[in-house]
């Protein structure tokens, strides 16, 4: 158990992919206009990591080292050809909102870096397990950014009105929006990491002073 929620911690928070990685930009920045749009990218790339996270750690033993990249794309792509045509059938507004952006989850950096450096390596429930940390990571920094440009562009949260017209800033659901948005969240999260890192660093060296003290 503590395992496993090490991996979590790792993979999902010291780790994850969009603000500490700063991987998988393109989907981040393109679908994040509202969080409904954020969340179900983040679930659909997540069932994908899933997926080709577990194939790929079933088949690491018998594919060749010197075609294993073309494989894990093949496997890739079928996952998401998948989530696709399951998406396209049982929900079609939320398929034709994210459009292109489905398909477009085979080349996702995320995805395939996690074939490669994790399942190729390990075995089929560590995979899974990493697969369901790191899309959680990556859909929960997606709908952050889409609830906060949601919010200020639109004045709303999953089509729930929040704020007055008069204080909506369109800007956040536009292109320029997402830049802003994400610039700002990473700075944020970078900031709080570097606070804790500098907090755990004068705890160690109050440690030391005070054995140094003792000796």
């Amino acid at each position: 158990m503590n395992k496993i929620i090490k991996q979590f911690k790792d993979a999902a928070i010291l780790n994850n992919p969009t603000f500490i990685q700063v991987l998988g930009m393109c989907p981040t920045l393109a679908t994040t206009t509202s969080a409904e749009n954020a969340l179900g990218m983040g679930l659909a790339a997540t069932a994908v990591l899933i997926l080709s996270n577990v194939i790929i750690s079933l088949l690491r033993k018998i594919i060749p080292n010197q075609v294993r990249i073309a494989s894990y794309i093949v496997i890739i792509s079928g996952a998401v050809t998948a989530i696709e045509l399951l998406m396209k059938a049982y929900l079609v507004d939320l398929y034709d909102s994210l459009g292109i952006f489905i398909p477009l989850i085979v080349v996702n950096c995320i995805i395939l870096a996690r074939a490669e450096a994790f399942a190729s390596k390990n075995n089929v429930f560590s995979s899974f397990i990493d697969g369901v940390a790191t899309g959680l990571g990556f859909t929960g920094a997606l709908f952050i950014v889409g609830c906060i440009r949601e919010l200020l562009g639109a004045g709303s949260i999953f089509g729930i009105a929040i704020l007055p017209e008069a204080l909506h800033a369109t800007i956040f659901i536009m292109a320029p929006g997402a830049f802003l948005t994400l610039g700002a969240v990473i700075a944020l999260v970078q900031k709080i990491k570097k606070t804790l890192e500098n907090k755990k660093k004068a705890e160690i060296n109050t440690e030391n002073d005070g054995e140094e003290v003792i000796i």
